[in-house]
């Protein structure tokens, strides 16, 4: 990949990269404030609020938002009677510059032209350094503990295997946990996720009592009832990611912190001795070593000092009472319904995915495109020598003093009343469009091409004009055009061509499959059609009222009519 790729997945990326920094930012703050009011709680309390800080990192909230908007498509889509409607969100007329366009000219002339692609690159190599580091370090440290469990020896029996099997059934660990017999000078530890085994220093077993043993035992045992290794795993990758973020670095102090308090507070709970618990800790500390990874819980972790004053004080811990139960399920509910209601409330889709026709590389467009603001104000009136013109042929697209608006209304099959958000020179300013198309898609075979047409006219919209809109439901007037009485009054066009070359009121001609409006001085409207189907009058019908207009007559077929109001 090239410095200019890295520059464009660096643009796309960077944006949600930085939001999603500071919403984790933001929401570890809110724990930790959290933490603070329930300092004198149960550690497990805290333990929990630091791992869901920790998990925020890898889950950004964009996914939530991505949920709420989900579901408001889904809803929207559920009213069968909601009509649909096109909102703009952004428009500029071709012979002018966008602001965001101007922007990002003016943004790359603060470093030099050479090295403006090569920022992202080395921004990514900064990353993939550090990411390489942390884990080549975990890599080792994982490599050392794993060395020592192949080298341990299974211990069958003894009194460290019966205490253990008693502290089992007293701690409710389902599985079975094997004892490894370890000439490591490790701490005794947790090692293993889906089957932890623990893992035992030869030799401690001479320095502690019975009492002092099962203490012990009980504190690892309450590891893997918690299952604090696969904790923090997840952590461990949390911190490999945002190396450079120091936050998680002290997040993940504060969980080591807390887990061993929790697991202290059980050890205490289940019956034990806090002064023998107490000693059975400080003997571990002076012959063995600390494990050098977190995901291998052991018993000497945290600040000692601070354990051993959390372990002799008494009636220092309370239970959550119900107020602060109440309190710690609205933050949760909170935490968790906010992106979604803003994805409920805000379900515009991004500018790729609200125009996914238009912007998309197989959507046809266009091969050339000339365009000119007309001089004079649009007007249907057959009396304008510049009256409105707008048609499609073979070999492409031409428009003749067309509004902006109507052109939106035929490639997205909307009318008037289905636009929201526009501005108001989208009717009041015409266009000539001159559009063709290539040769070989000019004479490429087809039968109905309107969908190829509409889509053709949404990228030249999203090129030249720089449309943004997104699709939505709401509930909106309509007209549905019926059958007055038992039989239709309209008179099926023949099937040989003798209305070809017919006139319409103005007196110029026009053939079959077309449909002609004159409106004289007097204001009456002539509307002329010749071998045009119900289906095309409404279409016609739904662009002069500016209303969608439904078929509801069931009839088929193309029919000769003139309507004159």
């Amino acid at each position: 990949m090239n410095p200019r790729s890295f520059s464009a997945v660096w643009d796309a990326m960077a944006p949600a990269l930085g939001d999603h920094l500071w919403q984790s930012t933001l929401f570890a703050i809110a724990a930790a404030l959290l933490t603070l009011i329930l300092r004198t709680n149960y550690a497990r309390v805290r333990y929990g609020l630091w791992l869901t800080a920790s998990m925020k990192f890898l889950v950004p909230f964009w996914l939530l938002v991505a949920l709420g908007s989900h579901l408001s498509w889904w809803r929207a889509s559920a009213g069968a009677k909601a009509g649909l409607y096109v909102a703009v969100e952004e428009i500029s007329q071709p012979f002018t510059q966008p602001a965001g366009s101007a922007m990002s000219q003016l943004t790359p002339t603060r470093l030099p032209p050479g090295l403006t692609p090569l920022v992202p690159a080395l921004l990514f190599g900064l990353w993939l350094c550090g990411f390489g580091a942390v884990l080549l370090r975990y890599g080792w440290r994982w490599r050392q503990v794993s060395g020592a469990v192949r080298r341990s020896v299974v211990l069958r029996q003894g009194r460290e295997v019966e205490a253990l099997r008693r502290i089992e059934r007293l701690t409710g660990v389902q599985q079975r946990v094997e004892m490894l017999l370890s000439r490591t000078t490790f701490e005794p530890g947790i090692f293993g996720m889906a089957r932890p085994v623990l893992l035992w220093p030869e030799g401690i077993s001479h320095h502690l009592e019975n009492a002092h043993l099962e203490a012990i035992l009980a504190h690892e045992l309450w590891h893997v009832r918690r299952r604090d290794n696969l904790a923090a795993a997840i952590h461990m990758i949390v911190e490999a990611v945002f190396w450079f973020h120091p936050l998680v670095w002290w997040l993940g102090a504060r969980m080591v912190e807390e887990r061993e308090r929790a697991c202290d507070e059980e050890v205490v709970e289940l019956g034990g001795e806090r002064r023998i618990y107490a000693e059975s800790i400080l003997k571990v500390c002076e012959f063995c070593a600390r494990s050098p990874l977190a995901c291998v819980s052991g018993v000497t972790g945290a600040d000692l000092k601070q354990r051993m004053v959390h372990i002799m004080s008494t009636h220092l811990v309370r239970k959550l009472d119900f107020s602060r139960k109440v309190f710690l399920t609205v933050a949760g509910l909170v935490a968790m319904a906010a992106p979604i209601g803003f994805g409920l409330a805000n379900a515009t889709p991004t500018p790729a995915q609200s125009q996914t026709d238009a912007m998309s590389a197989t959507a046809p467009s266009f091969e050339s495109v000339l365009i000119k603001r007309s001089e004079t104000t649009p007007t249907n009136a057959g009396s304008n020598p510049k009256m409105v013109r707008m048609m499609f042929s073979p070999d492409g697209f031409v428009a003749t003093n067309v509004p902006l608006r109507n052109i939106i209304q035929e490639a997205y099959g909307v009318e008037v009343n289905q636009i929201l958000g526009a501005p108001d020179w989208l009717s009041s300013e015409g266009y000539d469009i001159e559009a063709r198309v290539g040769k070989f898609e000019a004479h490429e075979p087809g039968l109905d091409r309107r969908m190829e047409n509409r889509q053709r006219l949404q990228t030249l919209l999203a090129e030249r004009f720089h449309l943004v809109l997104h699709r939505d439901t709401k509930n909106l007037p309509t007209y549905a055009l019926v059958i007055d009485g038992h039989r239709p009054k309209l008179q099926a066009a023949p099937s040989d061509s003798t209305s070809e070359g017919m006139k319409a009121s103005d007196g110029r001609p026009f053939g079959r499959h077309q449909m002609r409006m004159h409106v004289d001085a007097g204001q009456v409207v002539d509307l002329a059609a010749r071998g045009v189907s119900v289906a095309d009058l409404c279409r016609h019908l739904s662009q002069e009222l500016g209303t969608p207009v439904v078929d509801k007559t069931g009839l088929e077929g193309s029919y000769d009519f003139n309507l004159r109001w």
